[in-house]
């Protein structure tokens, strides 16, 4: 680890517009809202770096968290990502990208650090841009589409109803992993969480 004191980039992947919202491809923008709620930030327009970002504290006096969606569509969403990256002198091993995960059932929730990118454009632009796959991944299971359904309209289409039943406590969950990783590192998160 670097400078313990200083701040954590968590990068929540997703669309923008209102017609992404609810879509698969979106849970990380969705992880990203409930941390600023958590954590009493609110997003605004980062013209430079072409993001919604927030930013506050785990606890009082704890941790600092830049946490951001990227307004650029998935595919380019590295380039804000390292933007902000240097901007705030945050090293990769401080960063965090919280993603929609198709080779994992839908609910099932992982952490882990570097690796792949499994054919996640999101996560594919963000290893270009950073210069490393060295950086912390919360994977947030949708599972494979139904039938023959092309991945690509599935990862962008939205939850179903069951789904969504469950959606507000696997969205509450992956924020707490992701609180996790900040405070006690991925492999104790891996501990407290995979078994569950």
């Amino acid at each position: 680890m670097t400078d313990e004191t200083g701040p954590w980039l968590v990068a929540g992947l997703g669309n923008p517009g209102r017609e992404y919202a609810g879509n698969r491809h979106n849970v990380g923008f969705m992880v990203a809202e409930l941390l600023a709620v958590r954590l009493g930030g609110r997003f605004g327009r980062y013209k430079r770096v072409v993001a919604d970002v927030a930013e506050g504290r785990i606890g009082f006096g704890g941790p600092k968290l830049v946490l951001l969606k990227p307004q650029t569509y998935m595919n380019l969403s590295g380039g804000p990502v390292a933007a902000l990256a240097q901007f705030h002198k945050i090293p990769a091993d401080r960063v965090i990208a919280v993603h929609d995960e198709l080779d994992l059932p839908y609910g099932q929730l992982r952490v882990k650090l570097g690796g792949g990118e499994g054919g996640h454009n999101g996560l594919r632009s963000m290893s270009k841009s950073l210069g490393t796959k060295e950086y912390a991944r919360v994977r947030f299971g949708i599972g494979r589409p139904p039938g023959r359904q092309d991945p690509a309209d599935y990862v962008l289409s939205d939850f179903g109803t069951a789904e969504r039943k469950e959606l507000e406590f696997l969205v509450d969950r992956a924020a707490d992993m992701v609180e996790s990783v900040i405070t006690k590192g991925v492999e104790p998160t891996q501990n407290a969480y995979h078994g569950a």
